[in-house]
Order: structure tokens, then C-alpha cells, then sequence
């Protein structure tokens, strides 16, 4: 469970702002997608091997 502790004079926009930094860090949202299909192990990799090599592609790119 995620807690924000509202500090004294604290905006409540900061303190919104401060939980969906927290929210987003923790991705519980990302895991809740994830979980409500199963992936196959080989798909998994499969996407994390096109990801590696988009983010080297964009990489060279910017070396250029």
C-alpha cells in the first residue's frame, strides 16, 4: 500500500503529484495489465530483445 505523508503547509496538488510519482514508480497499474493475460516466456523475451534493439537503434542514431 502506498503512503503519502502530507507535510505541515504542504499543497495538496504537491502531495497528489508526489503519489502518482510514487504510483507510477511502483507500476501497479504496469503489473495489473500485465497480469491479466498470460505471456508466454518466449514472447517475453521476444519483446524484451525488440526493445534492447529499438533503444541501441536510437542510440547509433544519435551518434551519427
Amino acid at each position: 500500500m502506498l503512503k503519502i505523508i502530507i507535510k505541515d503547509g504542504e499543497n495538496i496538488e504537491r502531495a497528489l503529484k508526489r503519489y502518482k510519482r510514487k504510483h507510477r514508480n511502483v507500476k501497479v497499474m504496469q503489473n495489473l495489465r500485465d497480469a491479466q493475460f498470460f505471456t508466454k516466456p518466449s514472447v517475453k523475451r521476444r519483446r524484451q530483445i525488440q526493445k534492447a534493439a529499438y533503444i541501441q537503434n536510437l542510440r547509433d542514431q544519435e551518434d551519427i
